[in-house]
């Protein structure tokens, strides 16, 4: 079995596996030496937050270069319309294309079939740990609460 790290979200654990790396955009990426790339998909954090996927659009596609920040696509959820961003540049190898016509693997299994799509590995340095990961939602959490109840522009 492998390791986890939990962070609570309030009363809702948001578990994320130790072979993974992160990126501030609440994606994982799983490094794939073999093929020397890593396959991204989204975090119990970010999932947690949109709570049921039920619409993606990746408007990316094999061979594309991106660069860190690009937009890549939209996903629609019962919480939230959010556009998708590439977390670190690279090539597109893959997209997970099952995904397009149903989402429902984000929801259920995130860190396996609910991947989103491939980068050759170029820029892994610049991924977190999963404890510099969990450091980093530790700072946010309190932003995130405010905005999850609206309340983004209230000074505290």
């Amino acid at each position: 079995m492998i390791a986890e790290l939990v962070f609570m979200m309030g009363q809702f654990e948001a578990r994320f596996p130790a072979n993974l790396l992160y990126s501030k955009n609440h994606m994982w990426a799983l490094p794939n030496a073999t093929a020397k790339s890593l396959r991204f998909g989204l975090s119990a954090y970010a999932v947690r937050l949109l709570q049921d996927v039920y619409f993606l659009d990746l408007v990316v596609e094999p061979g594309m270069l991106l660069a860190s920040r690009q937009e890549i696509g939209s996903i629609e959820s019962k919480k939230a319309e959010s556009s998708l961003y590439a977390p670190v540049a690279g090539e597109v190898i893959a997209i997970n294309e099952n995904l397009l016509n149903d989402p429902t693997a984000i929801n259920l299994d995130k860190y396996g079939d609910g991947w989103l799509f491939e980068l050759n590995d170029s820029y892994q340095s610049q991924l977190l740990t999963p404890e510099q990961y969990i450091g980093h939602l530790k700072s946010a959490w309190e932003i995130a609460q405010r905005t999850i109840k609206g309340q983004a522009n209230v000074d505290s």
